[in-house]
């Protein structure tokens, strides 16, 4: 297990300030939604997409009763307060179970989670290995590894939760995590069979164009422009034009967890036989490291699944409560 070395991370961190946007105060959001909550009717839509992926499509309707879904991903200041009334720890800051990774040195199974490193300067990409790093110590309160903190970050998404983590969360604040049909007719605003939550205009942040989501601008891991106001990093929730149905960030930014199961097309070929008789679930929504010429992701239809033993610097939640 390689640890990151913190230092240019950081730097490039705190270099990326140029640029950013006005975004929702929490009081703002608090007086137009319901307890953080927006509505979405109950009715019959249409999800999927004809496939940009293999495993996007075909479009097919559900019939859904209505339910609330969060306005925004869950920040941290919230779970914060998770954390703080019932002591919860995270996949992220317990050791792995040694059981569950055979043949793996258990010295090398500490307390751990996956962060974006992009790619260094002058070295040509070779995979995702060569952006992405298991760095110990890194979890929701140490975004980047140990010496990253979440001060001043207390209203950007939560990030290094797992499934487990984020429907501990929910089942505590009263609700649940959304299904695909639920997250996904609930992204689309009450627009039908459009690319995009906002409908069918590119994501902007580039040309002129107003930037509609926190998404990477440029070729991907080589060069985000930051034509969004924020370059290979996560932004505050509600920094974007809110969707029909009044919900922040349902394009980039943060994957999020579903309760749905991730199956088929969604497993890869390099998985072994003992991470494919895991449970994964479906990750929906993008992330800020989705660009076009790598991960096309940031539309309602797009699916992924998420990493069956933690969580990532990319991957959030947001949850429903139903009736």
């Amino acid at each position: 297990m390689r640890v990151l070395p913190l230092a240019p991370v950081l730097a490039a961190l705190a270099a990326c300030t140029g640029g950013e946007r006005a975004c929702v105060p929490p009081d703002r959001l608090a007086a137009t939604a319901k307890n953080g909550m927006r509505w979405v009717p109950p009715g019959r839509y249409l999800i999927g997409a004809r496939p940009e992926r293999p495993e996007e499509g075909p479009p097919r309707p559900v019939s859904l009763p209505g339910f609330w879904i969060g306005q925004t991903e869950v920040t941290n200041a919230e779970f914060a307060r998770f954390v703080a009334a019932t002591g919860y720890r995270t996949l992220a800051e317990r050791r792995p179970d040694p059981a569950l990774y055979p043949g793996v040195d258990p010295a090398r199974l500490v307390p751990s989670s996956l962060v974006f490193v992009g790619v260094p300067p002058g070295e040509a990409p070779r995979g995702p290995g060569s952006w992405w790093r298991v760095v110990p110590g890194a979890d929701w309160r140490h975004p980047e590894g140990p010496g990253s903190s979440i001060a001043g970050r207390e209203q950007a998404p939560v990030v290094h939760v797992g499934h487990a983590d984020a429907l501990a969360y929910a089942r505590w604040a009263g609700g649940d995590l959304p299904s695909e049909a639920e997250w996904e007719a609930a992204a689309r605003g009450g627009l039908t069979a459009r690319s995009y939550s906002w409908g069918d205009s590119p994501p902007g942040g580039e040309g002129g164009l107003t930037p509609r989501a926190n998404v990477w601008q440029g070729a991907f891991p080589v060069e985000d422009k930051g034509g969004d106001g924020y370059k290979a990093r996560v932004a505050p929730v509600a920094c974007f034009a809110a969707n029909g149905y009044g919900l922040y960030d349902m394009a980039g930014n943060v994957w999020e967890w579903t309760a749905s199961p991730a199956i088929g097309a969604l497993w890869s070929a390099d998985d072994p036989p003992e991470t494919r008789a895991r449970a994964r679930h479906l990750i929906k929504g993008g992330s800020f490291l989705c660009a076009d010429n790598y991960c096309y992701r940031y539309r309602p239809a797009a699916r992924s699944s998420g990493p069956v033993d933690g969580g990532a610097s990319h991957i959030g939640f947001r949850i429903v409560r139903r009736g």
